[in-house]
């Protein structure tokens, strides 16, 4: 996943300087978007220098995880589709192909014709990849616990209330706003 990775973000007089040229540019709006960018990057940056202790990626965590929250829950059983780890994890088939490969490879998930329907595949959580959960999560829970302290039980609920709200637009943004942008023609 490519990062952002803004170290030094502009100044608010600086949006408002740009706003002068730019006027659907906000600058309220773009500064807290940057902020919130910049964050997310920081968190990521932390939790995947976290795994790559464990030799794990952040994808091939997401998978395991994916596949652990399901073992034996009654929605799921304790396999999933290809398809459905990668409607899960946010990722493409052709993606969760290549993760469940090399999590396979290294005995951590096992795949098996589904039970169902023997044309597809189910993909299940090996005790080697649960045993490896159970080693990365205590310092994985610890990580996310030590990101949060700084604020207060009040502020995390407003937080997870505000960013619930970014998220849910975010969802709303039509497929077809980027091809909406105005193309510029490097036509001589």
């Amino acid at each position: 996943m490519p990062l952002l990775m803004l170290k030094d973000l502009p100044r608010y007089e600086c949006l408002l300087e740009a706003a002068r040229e730019f006027p659907d540019l906000d600058p309220s709006a773009t500064e807290v978007f940057l902020n919130l960018l910049r964050t997310g990057d920081e968190a990521f940056r932390a939790v995947e220098a976290h795994l790559a202790q464990h030799d794990i990626t952040q994808g091939r965590f997401g998978v395991l995880m994916a596949l652990w929250a399901c073992d034996g829950a009654a929605e799921c059983g304790a396999t999933l589709s290809p398809a459905v780890l990668a409607e899960r994890t946010g990722v493409t088939r052709a993606t969760i192909t290549g993760l469940v490969d090399t999590l396979e490879r290294d005995g951590l998930v096992s795949r098996s014709p589904d039970p169902e329907d023997r044309r597809m595949l189910s993909v299940g959580l090996t005790a080697r990849g649960e045993k490896l959960l159970r080693k990365i999560l205590p310092s994985h829970f610890r990580q996310m616990a030590w990101l949060m302290q700084p604020l207060s039980e009040s502020e995390r609920k407003t937080l997870v209330r505000l960013l619930t709200k970014v998220l849910q637009r975010a969802a709303e943004v039509p497929p077809t706003a980027a091809s909406s942008a105005p193309v510029l023609s490097s036509a001589r």
